[in-house]
């Protein structure tokens, strides 16, 4: 099987070439960089993403900017977000603080990326 896509890791989007047997990579092609090739091999597997989100804040309206700690498997990327949506973080919150560990068993926590105080 092949499968074909376009490395993000950087500014060049090499269209890069997986061939496949079964769940293993057997080559990757296209890519100029080391990096595309690691790409591919983990897109190919299991895609991986950054989550971003709004998450609401005890006693405020306005949402608070979150997102994942680390790169999560694309498939939970919903899950995460309902996650997400049935907390509210409790004030006051700094840039880097940990609203929601290990974030639906992904190993991933949820931080916050801006400050407010209460």
């Amino acid at each position: 099987m092949e499968k074909q896509m376009v490395c993000i890791n950087c500014p060049m989007g090499c269209r890069l070439t997986v061939q496949m047997e079964g769940n293993t990579v057997l080559s990757v092609s296209g890519n100029i960089c080391p990096k595309g090739e690691q790409y591919a091999r983990q897109e190919a597997i299991e895609p991986m993403r950054v989550l971003t989100s709004l998450m609401r804040a005890e006693g405020r309206e306005a949402p608070l900017s979150v997102k994942t700690s680390r790169p999560i498997p694309k498939r939970l990327m919903m899950d995460c977000v309902q996650e997400i949506f049935r907390h509210r973080a409790k004030l006051p919150v700094q840039v880097g603080d940990v609203i929601l560990a290990n974030v639906c068993g992904t190993g991933a926590d949820i931080i916050a990326t801006q400050e407010i105080k209460s």
